[in-house]
């Protein structure tokens, strides 16, 4: 997921940098969406293996 986030912010700014406002503005919010996703995901699974360590 956070390849894509990458991916999609590289898209961004070469959009951007062409003068493509519109593409570029999609990109990003795409690039911003996914980033959040995965930091969300991410402390979830953080969360859980502390749980899960404690409890052993």
């Amino acid at each position: 997921m956070l390849k894509w986030a990458i991916i999609f912010a590289i898209i961004a700014i070469i959009a951007g940098a062409l003068g493509f406002t519109g593409i570029a503005g999609a990109s990003a919010a795409i690039a911003k969406l996914l980033f959040f996703v995965f930091l969300v995901i991410f402390l979830v699974f953080l969360v859980m293996s502390i749980t899960a360590a404690r409890r052993l």
